[in-house]
């Protein structure tokens, strides 16, 4: 079943896709200070148009854009971490991450995730999916995403910054434990240097098996 449980930390191939503590991974965090600039200037201009007279009325905003507004604007991800919103400012609710990984099996390669966020966030986790195609024990052909953090283990005290890292995390520690791809889990429990083969051979761009993976690198 995906995603049943955390593993030990003694063994950092057991690690579980579960939320672990970030802080033990050496990253280097900086303030998205252009992020938090482009949402205070949001805010502003809400505000005039509220203010102006004779104008359309503003769309009061859900409980869950006020909460992910609050999110965004406080972002501190690492470099390697990036976020877009491409139907504009003026939905939120629907992004895109990308994430280039810089330590473990999948250093250089580029992966896409969309964002869907619910108007009840922070009481429903988004739902995520990878757009990127990607040999991955814990992320399947269709892009969907096995981590506790975004099902079972989800709490409104969680937010956007944590499954960013939850997201990164996959890449630098891949969990065969709680499997969505069943062969690549088989093959990086039992031939770590064949899984990491197939990883690069995957990221290239080329076959793995009889499927096909888009350049990522």
């Amino acid at each position: 079943m995906c995603c049943v449980g955390s593993q030990p930390a003694a063994n950092p191939r057991e690690f579980s896709s579960s939320f672990v503590l970030f802080s033990s991974l050496s990253l280097r965090f900086f303030p998205n200070r252009r992020m938090i600039k482009l949402f205070k200037v949001k805010e502003k201009q809400r505000e005039l148009a509220e203010n102006a007279s004779g104008g359309p009325p503003v769309k009061k905003q859900s409980a869950g854009e006020l909460r992910l507004h609050k999110d965004i604007s406080e972002l501190n991800l690492p470099t390697s971490c990036t976020i877009q919103f491409p139907n504009g400012k003026d939905d939120l609710m629907n992004f895109e991450v990308s994430i280039r990984p810089d330590e473990g099996y999948y250093t250089g390669g580029t992966f896409s995730f969309s964002f869907q966020v619910s108007p009840i966030y922070p009481h429903e986790a988004p739902k995520v999916k990878c757009k990127t195609k990607v040999y991955h024990p814990n992320i399947d052909l269709e892009g969907n995403v096995c981590l506790n953090i975004l099902r079972e283990d989800w709490k409104p005290v969680l937010n956007i910054n944590t499954v960013i890292y939850g997201l990164y995390h996959l890449f630098t520690e891949p969990n065969y434990e709680d499997p969505l791809n069943h062969d690549a889990a088989a093959i990086l429990r039992e031939n770590p240097k064949l899984f990491e083969s197939n990883v690069r051979r995957a990221m290239a761009g080329g076959y793995v098996g009889q499927t096909y993976f888009t350049r990522c690198v």
